[in-house]
């Protein structure tokens, strides 16, 4: 019974990974907190209202929409290839384990094949007594 590796990926697969990994990382959160800041910052204070991207920021919630459209079919994605090693892993697991009973069991019968010595010895032994 051999072991199988875990799954190899590809290389988008492996980018979404990246991506989801990075998507859900504190560094992402402080950045794009600090990007919409200096965005809503460069658009109402340093251009008084006349800024290239007015009050209510159309422009900044198109790129908000694009990127959270963009963003889940990646993450999506990266949940799949988890569960393919989840499932994997799982698999490598329960064969792992049934080869280890199946060798419980091998010596648990040589256990009792000596059990069953040990006592026949015994009992020679004190009939020879």
């Amino acid at each position: 019974m051999s072991i199988k590796p875990v799954i190899t990926s590809t290389f988008g697969e492996r980018l979404s990974d990246k991506i989801a990994d990075f998507g859900g990382s504190w560094t992402f959160i402080l950045s794009f907190l600090t990007f919409i800041l200096f965005w809503i910052l460069l658009n109402v204070i340093w251009f008084f209202n006349n800024g290239f991207d007015p009050y209510p920021f159309i422009l900044l919630n198109l790129i908000l929409s694009c990127i959270a459209a963009l963003q889940a079919p990646v993450i999506m994605m990266s949940q799949n290839r988890q569960e393919d090693r989840d499932r994997q892993r799982s698999k490598n697991d329960y064969e792992i384990n049934m080869k280890a009973e199946k060798e419980i069991k091998q010596l648990h019968k040589k256990f009792d094949i000596m059990m069953k010595q040990h006592n026949e010895i015994l009992e020679m032994l004190k009939r020879d007594k």
